[in-house]
């Protein structure tokens, strides 16, 4: 049977004559099922891009065999990409079949199989195989995190900005939009940006903001700052400071005539909000009006 047939059947363009003609056909009966099967398939809900990108950051973690098929037609071979694509990221996104988050305003610590610790920030997720750990230690992470790992296996942690590995080691991995820092705080980190490699060893940062690479304030203590309910700054734009806030104290942040872009370098607390708008009102000469859980920033020049 001609393929214009096929593409004409698809279309309800057959007259009754051809109709009645292809459904003599050997081919009909297999079009007809996968027809039917294409419409009772429902694709699962997930961002493409994100899923794509973790994908690029794990390429690292799994590798794939690519196996070449022979030449069949044409309907066949889309019906067949269609459905491997759907099932693949379906069983892909649901391979990590640990999912532990938190919300606005908390912390939790998570016990790994092998006795690695990860303390979560406020508004955080990581996803990770239990029952696959002890082959491969991999971590998918959004948001913030500090990673105490025990020594053994190579130790991954894939984010959409970059990838971070290490056999066993101290370490605090943030990744929010387009910002991605990672601090080492014991043993060597291997931070993967950009396909490009960089050794972060005890006592160093790297950090990306909007997409490029910038100088970043080594760590004058043992842990990150937000383990011990405060948030702390060096040089960064004002707007991550205001969604930290955001996150730590679970409030609403609002502006009216801020430059959201200006540097700010400072620190706050996470426990107490009065003391926590002071602190970044005073260093960025800017004032606040705090009603319920909603806080409005504005410049002293605003109406």
């Amino acid at each position: 049977m001609q393929e214009n047939y096929l593409a004409k059947w698809l279309n309800n363009e057959l007259t009754e004559a051809k109709l009645a003609e292809f459904k003599l056909s050997d081919e009909y009966a297999s079009y007809q099922r996968i027809l039917e099967a294409s419409n009772s398939l429902e694709a699962p809900e997930f961002d493409a891009n994100q899923a794509f990108t973790a994908l690029k950051n794990k390429q690292t973690l799994n590798s794939t065999k690519v196996v070449q098929l022979h030449p069949f037609k044409k309907f066949l071979r889309v019906a067949a990409a269609i459905a491997v694509l759907l099932t693949g990221s379906y069983f892909y996104l649901n391979s990590l079949d640990e999912n532990i988050s938190t919300q606005y305003a908390e912390n939790k610590e998570v016990v790994l199989p092998d006795a690695s610790t990860i303390i979560l920030n406020a508004d955080s997720q990581i996803s990770y195989n239990e029952k696959k750990w002890d082959e491969k230690r991999n971590i998918a992470l959004e948001g913030e995190a500090f990673f105490k790992v025990a020594k053994g296996k190579r130790f991954t942690v894939a984010t959409e900005n970059g990838t971070v590995t290490v056999l066993g080691t101290q370490f605090n991995v943030e990744n929010r939009g387009d910002f991605f820092e990672v601090t080492c705080y014991e043993g060597l980190v291997s931070v993967t940006f950009n396909e490009k490699e960089t050794k972060l060893p005890a006592g160093t940062s790297f950090m990306v903001i909007h997409g490029k690479i910038v100088d970043a304030e080594a760590p004058n203590t043992n842990v990150p700052a937000w383990m011990n309910d405060e948030s702390s700054f060096k040089s960064i734009p004002l707007k991550y400071v205001l969604n930290e806030f955001e996150r730590q104290h679970n409030i609403k942040v609002e502006t009216q005539n801020v430059d959201t872009d200006q540097l700010f370098t400072g620190t706050f607390s996470n426990t107490e909000t009065e003391l926590a708008l002071q602190s970044i009102s005073v260093p960025s000469r800017i004032k606040f009006k705090l009603e319920g859980n909603k806080v409005l920033f504005y410049a002293e020049n605003a109406p």
